[in-house]
């Protein structure tokens, strides 16, 4: 249980980002409504756009060797998304990556007509061309002004094509690649601690071509960070330090050589916060009791344990045999099972959540597998302990219905005078009416 010193912590960590949050929001700078797609069960929605990238970007995964067009961030996040992606299509030309894809290699967009230039090669001479590995030039290929003519290339176009003079002399060849065009990736985050965050995402087209990603976000204070991508770990980038309660742009552009394709997603940490399951689950019997199983845990090493930011858990256990589950939730690091079956091996995991309930459950823990206590000793003493349990039960009733008896008895013996009583008087009256009048008197 967080004490009274974590509850106010925590309130006043809260109040100050609710206030940090809320000045740039009423501020304007995180933009307005506009044309916006929102991603399916992710943060509180995000945009995608096609064949420019965000304008406040810079390298690839941190790198330096991809210059994007850049705009001023108030630029980008006082308009609308849409405006303010109409404004950089405006005013932005393509992106230029010297270095970012093979030299020699021209790409080229399925479906598309392509005209291969021949290096050295002089328009005005005659070029031939041929293609290496057998294959030959494909059939609906023309030779115009010494280029290679190629028309609704695909896949099996690609190849290496060489050129010669009309003397036969080699001059030069061109390597092509066939691909398409990349599509806004689609993106999700999660924080793993109240620290940082970490996002994920997948290609929505499948190119063919080699493909970069830039990724970075603009924090609740305005500044413009990268997003750092772990070669270890693709598809993936975490913002560190990060903010529990405030908001985050994230942006993820996918970049090959034929254009580019971003989306942007807007997160609150505190929404997305999953704790890593709890680690070093053990589950051990309770000697002398074949009915009980002791589990104990601990934290997720991601999550660093303080006053202010504790976990709860909730704990499933079933016997192997069987499917259904049983399920504790508590915020110890331990707890007993009670309700154990004897001669059966069963199968615990605990899960953990941020303990005022933000977010959502982490991952269940690996299966860890026990047996109760053999039946002996332990056994007997459990059964003398139910029989003593029910004959303090039993003792207890058999005095509640004796007292229950008693007063019954009570009553009834009070009406019975009651009722003599009155029969009395009832007589009484009734020999004093059948007197003559000069006798009563």
């Amino acid at each position: 249980m967080l004490s009274l010193t974590g509850w106010v912590s925590r309130g006043l960590v809260l109040l100050a980002m609710v206030l940090a949050t809320a000045s740039v929001t009423t501020s304007g700078e995180w933009g307005e409504e506009g044309e916006s797609h929102v991603q399916p069960g992710q943060g509180d929605g995000g945009t995608v756009g096609q064949n420019h990238p965000p304008p406040f970007l810079r390298g690839w995964g941190g790198e330096r060797d991809c210059q994007v067009p850049a705009l001023r961030p108030k630029m980008w996040l006082k308009p609308s998304p849409a405006a303010a992606l109409r404004s950089l299509k405006q005013r932005s030309p393509p992106i230029s990556c010297p270095g970012a894809f093979l030299p020699g290699v021209t790409y080229a967009e399925l479906g598309s007509h392509v005209a291969l230039t021949c290096p050295g090669g002089n328009p005005n001479s005659t070029t031939r061309w041929q293609r290496h590995g057998g294959s030959g030039l494909p059939s609906d290929s023309g030779v115009q002004q010494g280029q290679l003519l190629l028309s609704h290339v695909d896949l099996s176009s690609e190849g290496t094509y060489s050129c010669q003079d009309g003397a036969g002399l080699p001059l030069g060849s061109v390597v092509l690649r066939v691909g398409r065009l990349p599509g806004p990736p689609s993106v999700s985050c999660r924080a793993s601690n109240y620290e940082n965050f970490s996002c994920f995402w997948t290609p929505s087209v499948e190119t063919h071509l080699p493909t970069r990603y830039i990724t970075s976000y603009l924090s609740p204070v305005k500044s413009v960070g990268p997003c750092v991508q772990d070669p270890g770990r693709p598809l993936t980038c975490t913002v560190s330090k990060s903010q529990f309660w405030s908001l985050y742009r994230v942006n993820v552009t996918e970049v090959n050589p034929l254009g580019s394709s971003f989306t942007l997603l807007n997160i609150i940490a505190q929404r997305i916060a999953k704790p890593d399951p709890p680690e070093h689950v053990r589950v051990e019997p309770v000697p002398q009791a074949p009915r009980r199983l002791r589990v104990s845990w601990e934290y997720p090493s991601s999550w660093r344990k303080e006053l202010s930011f504790q976990l709860h858990f909730r704990l499933r256990y079933r016997p192997v045999l069987h499917d259904s589950w049983s399920v504790i939730e508590t915020s110890n690091m331990s707890e007993e099972i009670t309700d154990a079956i004897m001669g059966l091996e069963h199968t615990v995991q605990v899960s953990a959540k941020d303990y005022l309930d933000a977010g959502s459950w982490s991952e269940w823990s690996p299966e860890v597998r026990a047996w109760p206590a053999a039946a002996g000793q332990g056994d007997s003493v459990e059964k003398v302990a139910t029989l003593v349990s029910l004959g303090v039960f039993a003792f207890f009733a058999l005095v509640a219905l004796l007292l229950f008896a008693f007063l019954v008895w009570i009553r009834a013996k009070k009406q019975s005078k009651e009722a003599d009583k009155h029969q009395e008087l009832l007589a009484a009256a009734t020999h004093l009416k059948a007197l003559p009048k000069g006798q009563i008197l």
